[in-house]
């Protein structure tokens, strides 16, 4: 056996043999022989033979480093959906080489918990939904022989539309005074009802009253006649917006031309600063104020000149600005309790507050236009382009129940319980007539109808009678 110096020096020849073969590129052996001295060109040459020999030192160490990378435990399998944490290594037992820092799972994430949708709205109901003539309610008690004359004065325009020409036709044959058990007959074997109904499904609405008034004027301007009743303004614009988007039928635009551009027109705050400024002509000049807005807000009525002769005006146009209810304006600002803020509770209001007057109108920014229409007997002309009757005319909103189709009314009597529930012809509109259950019942002409309609704020329900084919 070789002793430890001899081991030595075997091991430094064979390095010495390696590096000299990989260094030199000398093939074989060589064992301690004597390298004579060299001559080199300059310094850096002169150290390229240690740096070539420092670098394959590196080499051997590192391939007697990889059997120790080799003998490391396997890394733990892994899920694919276990997040990995970094943990601290293991200590090595005595004697055995480090081994590589275990991976450890962390338990896996809890599911989220489900997310409910936004509820959606429901659709909007139907606005007419089929019923039967036992859902009528009081339908058994009207007598509807009274609203024979306003089916007549219907049918004068309805007779023009293909659906009632057949229903017209059959309303001329049984002539001016059928009796009650006829006229009863001839809506229930040609006509089918048709509930309406609110968007939210719901089937009451509000009922309420206008007339025919009187008020004071004059052609000439003076100092008692100082209020202008005004025709359709010179430059205002109204765009049908059914001649672009037939969906928008009934819909319309009103405006001035600035700057090539259609802008909404004159308030009535800035009308009535604009005085004679305004670009409309005046046709009467009114004593009152107030009984002035009144008749802006009944559509039409009749002026009592000051030689004792009466002449009526109706509706001609408006402004484009959506009504507003000056009794609501009242409440609000807490001059009158709700159930106070009638016509008349408001009349007495401005009476006692005439430094507020102008105030108290222009809450409301519509303004009416009116027309001269020519004389007659019977009531103001409606929408339709027909006269009213009294207490069996109705104005209602055209988008959901046509002009001149009979609608049933059920509600109570102005201020009481007593039930009313009568026909009615649908011939009339208005600006504050809006919504599917709403309508406003025309009371006539005067005082006594003024005192029924301002005090009419009810609840009610309506049925709308269409022919039976076509279904709507």
């Amino acid at each position: 056996m070789m002793s430890s110096k001899a081991s030595a020096t075997a091991a430094s020849r064979k390095i010495t043999h390696i590096l000299h073969s990989f260094g030199n590129r000398v093939v074989g052996p060589v064992y301690w022989r004597p390298i004579p001295p060299r001559v080199y060109p300059n310094a850096f040459m002169k150290r390229q033979p240690f740096i070539i020999r420092a670098r394959h030192t590196l080499q051997i160490v590192a391939l007697a480093l990889l059997p120790a990378c080799a003998s490391q435990a396997p890394a733990p399998t892994v899920s694919p959906t276990a997040a990995v944490l970094p943990t601290a290594p293991a200590p090595a037992a005595a004697g055995e080489r480090p081994l590589c820092p275990p991976v450890q799972t962390c338990p896996a994430c809890p599911a989220c918990p489900a997310t409910a949708l936004p509820e959606t709205a429901p659709p909007p109901a139907a606005p007419l939904q089929r019923a039967s003539w036992a859902d009528v309610s009081g339908w058994d008690d009207d007598d509807h022989a009274q609203a024979w004359p306003a089916l007549r004065e219907s049918c004068r325009t309805l007779m023009r539309q293909t659906r009632w020409q057949a229903a017209c036709t059959a309303a001329q044959q049984l002539g001016e005074r059928p009796p009650a058990a006829a006229v009863r007959h001839f809506f229930e074997s040609g006509f089918e009802p048709w509930m309406v109904v609110n968007p939210d499904g719901t089937r009451d609405g509000l009922i309420t009253g206008y007339y025919e008034p009187l008020i004071k004027g004059s052609r000439t301007r003076s100092a008692q006649f100082r209020w202008p009743i005004h025709g359709v303004p010179r430059d205002m614009f109204t765009v049908e917006l059914a001649d672009l988007y037939p969906d928008l039928r009934g819909l319309r635009l009103r405006g001035r031309i600035v700057d090539n551009k259609l802008v909404p027109y004159w308030t009535r705050a800035e009308l009535e600063q604009m005085q004679d400024r305004f670009p409309a002509p005046t046709l009467l000049w009114a004593s009152d104020s107030i009984d002035l807005f009144f008749l802006q807000v009944q559509g039409s009525g009749r002026v009592e000149l000051p030689d004792g002769s009466q002449l009526r005006i109706g509706y001609a146009d408006h402004n484009g600005h959506p009504y507003q209810s000056i009794g609501r304006w009242l409440a609000a600002q807490g001059e009158l309790s709700a159930d106070k803020a009638s016509m008349e509770g408001i009349k007495a209001w401005a009476r006692d507050n005439p430094r507020r007057l102008s105030e108290l109108l222009n809450a409301n920014p519509s303004y009416v236009f009116f027309r001269e229409l020519p004389a007659s007997a019977g009531g103001p002309t409606g929408a339709l382009g027909v006269p009213l009757t009294e207490g069996r005319s109705v104005a209602v909103d055209p988008r959901t129940i046509p002009l001149g189709a009979p609608v049933f009314l059920a509600t109570t009597w102005p201020h009481s319980d007593r039930l009313l529930r009568r026909l009615m012809l649908a011939q009339d509109t208005g600006g504050a007539i809006k919504g599917a259950v709403r309508a406003d019942v025309f009371w006539g002409f005067g005082s006594a109808a003024g005192a029924e309609a301002g005090r009419m704020r009810q609840q009610g329900k309506l049925w709308v009678l269409l022919p039976r084919e076509p279904a709507p």
